[in-house]
C-alpha cells in the first residue's frame, strides 16, 4: 500500500483580531491508499484546521509551514487546474451540510455542478449520474430529490446528498470532519454505516475526524490524537484502546461512558482543553495530566516511533503498563 497522504511538521496562524494566532503547531501523518485514519481530540484541538489544511481552505491570510504532499505532489504549490484536480480527486464531508449548500438551489444545480465544471460533463449526463449516486446512497426517487430545496430534506437526508455529491467525482481521499454530530443517532449510524462501505467498495482513503474514540476505533485502521494543535500519539486504532502510549489518550479512553458499569458521575479530564497558541512550554497535556514530573515541563517532547506506532512523551515507555491498566479498569 503506497502513501497517498503525507503531512509533515505541518504548522499553521491565522488572523484573528489584528494578530496571528498559532491554530497548529506540528502535524504530522499519513495516509496509505484505500487506508482510514482517524482524528480524535477535545474541541479546539485543529482537528478541523488540519482537514482544511489538507484541503486548502484555510481562510485568506493564514501562514502555513511545514509540508503536505499528495501523491507525491506539493499541495501548497499547486495553481489554476492543478489545484482544481487535486480537488477533485481529494472531496470533503463537512460537518453541518445546511451550511454549505446554497439554499436558494436544487439539489440538482448542487450536485451537478462539479460535474459539469470539472469534468465538463453534459447536463443530461450528469443528471443521469447524480440519480444514481443518490442511489447508492440509499435515496430513492432521485428524479424528484433532484428538484428539491435543501430545506425539504431532513438532516440525515441531506448529509446523504452531500455524500453523493462527494461521490460524484471519484475521489480517492475522502476528508470527512464530524460528519454525523448533527444528526440524530439512528440517523448516525446508517450515515456511517454507508460511508464506510463505500469507502471499502471503491478503495477510497479516509481522514475521519470525530470526537468519538470507540467510534474511529470501529471504522479506522489507525487512529491518530490530537491535542493543542498537534498529533500526540498514532497507533493501530486496536491497539490504541487496549494500550495506549500517551496520557492524553488513556485519559480520553476512560472519560467515554460503558455499558457494562454503572456510576453515578462519569470520569472527566481535569482542566480544560486549550488551543495551539495557549499551550504552556513543554508538553502541552502537562497541567491537565496525572502523570506529569518536572522534566514534562521543561521539554517539547518530539513525536518518536514506538511499538508501531508514535508517541509524544517522554514518558511514554515508562507508563505503558500503567496507562493500560487504567483503561482495563475503566472497562
Amino acid at each position: 500500500m503506497g502513501t497517498l497522504l503525507e503531512v509533515e511538521h505541518l504548522a499553521a496562524r491565522l488572523p484573528v483580531e489584528g494578530e496571528l494566532r498559532t491554530v497548529l503547531h506540528d502535524v504530522s501523518l499519513s495516509i496509505g491508499e484505500g487506508e482510514a485514519v482517524g482524528l480524535v481530540g477535545e474541541s479546539g484541538s485543529g482537528k478541523s484546521m488540519t482537514a482544511r489544511a489538507v484541503a486548502r481552505l484555510l481562510p485568506r491570510g493564514a501562514k502555513v509551514e511545514g509540508a503536505i504532499r499528495y501523491d507525491g505532489k506539493d499541495v501548497g504549490a499547486l495553481k489554476g487546474g492543478g489545484l482544481r484536480d487535486y480537488r477533485g480527486e481529494v472531496a470533503m464531508v463537512f460537518q453541518d451540510p445546511r451550511a454549505h449548500v446554497n439554499p436558494v438551489r436544487t439539489i440538482g444545480d448542487f450536485m451537478m455542478e462539479a460535474l459539469r465544471s470539472l469534468r465538463g460533463v453534459d447536463k443530461a449526463a450528469a443528471r443521469r449520474r447524480a440519480v444514481q449516486a443518490l442511489a447508492e446512497v440509499g435515496i430513492p426517487d432521485g428524479e424528484r430529490r433532484l428538484e428539491q430545496y435543501p430545506h425539504e430534506l431532513s438532516g440525515g437526508l441531506l448529509q446523504r446528498v452531500m455524500i453523493a455529491t462527494m461521490l460524484l467525482t471519484e475521489p480517492r481521499l475522502v476528508l470527512a470532519d464530524e460528519p454525523t454530530t448533527a444528526l440524530d443517532v439512528t440517523t448516525q449510524a446508517e450515515v456511517m454505516a454507508i460511508l464506510d462501505e463505500l469507502r471499502r467498495e471503491r478503495g477510497m482513503a479516509l481522514l475521519f475526524i470525530t470526537h468519538d474514540l470507540e467510534l474511529a476505533g470501529a471504522v479506522c485502521d489507525r487512529t491518530s490524537v490530537m491535542y493543542a494543535g498537534q498529533i500526540v500519539e498514532t497507533r493501530e486504532s486496536a491497539k490504541l484502546h487496549d494500550d495506549p502510549l500517551h496520557p492524553y489518550t488513556a485519559s480520553l479512553a476512560t472519560a467515554r461512558p460503558t455499558i457494562d458499569a454503572s456510576v453515578h458521575r462519569l470520569t472527566a479530564i481535569p482542566g480544560r482543553p486549550v488551543s495551539a497558541f495557549e499551550a504552556p512550554e513543554g508538553c502541552a497535556f502537562a497541567p491537565r495530566c496525572a502523570h506529569v514530573r518536572d522534566a514534562c515541563r521543561a521539554v517539547r517532547p518530539p513525536l518518536e516511533p514506538l511499538d508501531g506506532g508514535q508517541v509524544r512523551c517522554i514518558r511514554a515507555e515508562e507508563l505503558r503498563g500503567t496507562l493500560a491498566a487504567e483503561v482495563a479498569h475503566h472497562g
